[in-house]
């Protein structure tokens, strides 16, 4: 049952992102008026996508805001019934990235939700989360699917990291395994922040914890996931040998499902988003099958990681959400590539 018969007003943060903006357009398709926040609201070139989108001109509003400026939220988020919190740090080559990576991803959720509090008009807020969150541990057993009641380990997050700065890698690698784990630390504290503020606050939370996105991109500028999918198609290992086991999921399919959740009156807690979960091998074999034309690798170099499956029946039977198939999902985004000539 939906929450209301009449699609009211919901903020989307960091509007221009890659899934933000996938977000924006499933909303105002939907009849939502729609609030977006970006850091720079002059900056035409990013967010030309958004204003291109059907009902923008009639329904959407960009307004300025920033993760770490406290109550910059406030103005985009009062009078909004919902609040889609998909904004995140930038991840890049850092010496500090405690302070560039965690310190925003944990302190900027509860900035926005202290600007949720503040507003007598909210309803519910989605938060974006990762998988990440659920399988970064090695004490759960393989043939059990992990579901949402599973938390990964801070501890061997953090233990990771030592044992990284340790070993003596090539820069490159270096830094994609660095920024992976810093990645799912930040993600990992970040909820954990949001469930213990809305606890106490009264607020009605529910996460989405998307797997790894694949799809077309609406900005300009391709992101570091469609970039390492980019670089697989044209034959790059580098950035895809870390990825080991790993679950995947349709762009499209993660913006319906916050959607679903936020409309969906008994949603409660997380929710796992995830179409397929596959090795490097099991990808490049079906991708290599399906498009003989492109340069996909081979083989990879097995790794020693856990086996694992997703339980992700709280979306499929309870709510009852149909993932697309990891063809139809790389269908699209390969199509999108060649489009934008990125594949020549």
């Amino acid at each position: 049952m939906a929450m209301d018969q009449i699609n009211g007003k919901v903020c989307v943060t960091g509007a221009s992102g890659y899934l933000a903006s996938w977000l924006v357009k499933r909303l105002l398709l939907a009849g939502y008026h729609v609030t977006g926040t970006v850091r720079d609201p002059g900056n035409e070139r990013k967010l030309a996508h958004l204003w291109r989108l059907e009902g923008a001109k009639e329904r959407l509003q960009i307004v300025r805001a920033n993760l770490m400026d406290e109550g910059s939220f406030d103005d985009a988020i009062n009078g909004c019934q919902g609040v889609f919190h998909t904004a995140s740090p930038v991840l890049k080559p850092s010496s500090n990235p405690k302070a560039e990576i965690i310190e925003p991803a944990v302190n900027g959720t509860l900035n926005v939700l202290r600007s949720c509090q503040k507003n007598p008009s909210l309803r519910r807020v989605v938060l974006t989360s990762s998988s990440s969150t659920v399988r970064i541990r090695y004490d759960f057993d393989s043939k059990i699917p992990l579901d949402e009641s599973s938390w990964s380990s801070v501890d061997l997050c953090e233990s990771l990291q030592l044992m990284i700065f340790a070993l003596i890698y090539l820069f490159l690698r270096n830094y994609v395994l660095r920024k992976k784990i810093w990645y799912a630390l930040s993600k990992i504290l970040a909820e954990k922040a949001a469930w213990e503020f809305c606890g106490h606050n009264g607020i009605d939370l529910v996460t989405i914890l998307p797997s790894f996105v694949i799809g077309p991109s609406l900005p300009p500028d391709l992101c570091s996931t469609a970039s390492d999918v980019l670089g697989l198609l044209k034959g790059e290992k580098e950035k895809f040998q870390w990825h080991g086991r790993m679950g995947y999921v349709h762009i499209d399919d993660v913006a319906l499902c916050h959607i679903l959740v936020y409309e969906h009156q008994n949603s409660h807690g997380r929710y796992l988003c995830s179409s397929t979960v596959v090795d490097n091998n099991e990808l490049v074999s079906l991708l290599s099958t399906r498009y003989p034309l492109l340069p996909i690798p081979e083989r990879f170099e097995l790794l020693d990681r856990p086996y694992y499956e997703f339980n992700t029946s709280k979306l499929t039977s309870l709510l009852g959400f149909k993932f697309k198939s990891i063809e139809e999902m790389f269908d699209d985004c390969i199509a999108w590539f060649d489009e934008q000539g990125y594949l020549c």
